[in-house]
């Protein structure tokens, strides 16, 4: 008894440390990638004298200063920051409606954002106390704001089950799809392209404000995510063996659509609707660290920024002297990684 009680001990230190050698070896991952990301751009600045610019500014000449930390700086750290988001929020909605296809865009959130950017565009109207700069990304927010608070009305209307979710939600992504093509047909073709270049995902138009909210958005989240990590592993079980055992799958699948509203809004105002990450980046993570949310929730995050870091870094790095929209790039690269998982997942079953 004793002895198999120490061989279980035994295995569960094993599996321990190697999930946690795999989030440290992510971070590792990610540190690189930022740093190519710095690196990357017309402008010659290696690794080392990027590493040099960040701990000693001023061994950099004032243009490369510039460079590094007005244009590069933000642009990178963006890049993590909406990652990391869009992770998070893709693993708890793929958690809490047990569909591994969810992710933030299926409950309409990042369609009504495209809704709000192209009404802002089309429209153009004038909001007192706000600068016009920032009139599309406020449209945008209220818009996604306002599509979670509708998916929350509904969740409390039907008590919270996972098919009306989903379905809601694909109902409110046909409506905004719907409403903002009826916005392009009367728009002048200036503001289709505008709205076309704001859909397919951009971060070099961020700063360092756009930053911080995002950063303090996701900081101020991540705490109740978890704070719910055991919950969320429970709910892997199965929804009737959680609800055995008295979770209130109802009340928590309202706070998570909360949390996961407020952290897409949040994402895609600011530099636009940047497919796949929030999807593909929890299905990485989930096949390297399995269904323990303790791991799942931290290598999501991860999984979701490194994505968006190596895209950010090649959309500079592909074409000198041009940069790709980073969202063509997450969708390009983010298909053949989905369908591999999808290949993958049906060869083990």
């Amino acid at each position: 008894m004793m002895q198999a009680s120490a061989q279980l001990e035994t295995s569960y230190r094993s599996i321990y440390m190697k999930r946690f050698s795999i989030i440290l070896g992510l971070s590792v991952a990610l540190i690189l990638s930022l740093m190519l990301d710095l690196s990357a751009g017309p402008a010659e600045l290696g690794i080392a004298e990027v590493i040099q610019g960040l701990i000693e500014p001023q061994s950099l000449s004032l243009r490369y200063q510039i460079i590094l930390w007005d244009v590069r700086l933000p642009d990178a750290l963006i890049a993590l920051a909406v990652g990391a988001a869009l992770g998070l929020a893709g693993i708890e909605t793929q958690t809490i409606l047990n569909n591994p296809l969810a992710s933030p865009f299926t409950l309409g959130v990042s369609a009504l954002a495209t809704l709000g950017a192209s009404l802002a565009i089309v429209v153009a109207p004038v909001i007192p106390f706000l600068p016009d700069n920032a009139i599309l990304p406020a449209m945008a927010l209220v818009f996604a704001l306002a599509g979670g608070a509708l998916i929350l009305a509904f969740t409390k209307l039907t008590g919270g089950t996972r098919e009306s979710v989903v379905l809601f939600g694909i109902a409110l992504v046909f409506l905004a799809n719907a409403l903002t093509a009826a916005l392009q047909y009367v728009a002048s073709a200036e503001a289709v392209q505008a709205i076309v270049f704001w859909t397919i995902g951009n971060l070099t138009k961020v700063g360092w404000n756009e930053l911080i909210i995002v950063s303090v958005v996701f900081v101020c989240v991540l705490p109740f995510s978890l704070r719910h990590v055991w919950l969320l592993t429970l709910l892997r079980g199965g929804e009737a063996q959680a609800k055995s055992l008295g979770l209130n799958v109802s009340r928590l699948r309202t706070m998570v659509i909360f949390r996961v509203s407020i952290l897409a809004a949040f994402s895609v105002c600011f530099v636009g609707a940047i497919g796949f990450v929030g999807l593909v980046g929890p299905h990485i993570a989930r096949m390297l660290l399995g269904e323990d949310h303790r791991f799942l929730v931290p290598g999501s995050i991860l999984c979701g920024a490194l994505i968006l870091s190596l895209a950010s870094f090649l959309s500079k790095a592909l074409i000198p002297g041009i940069i790709i929209p980073v969202g063509i790039l997450t969708s390009v690269i983010g298909v053949p990684i989905f369908l591999f998982l999808i290949a993958k997942q049906r060869r083990a079953v």
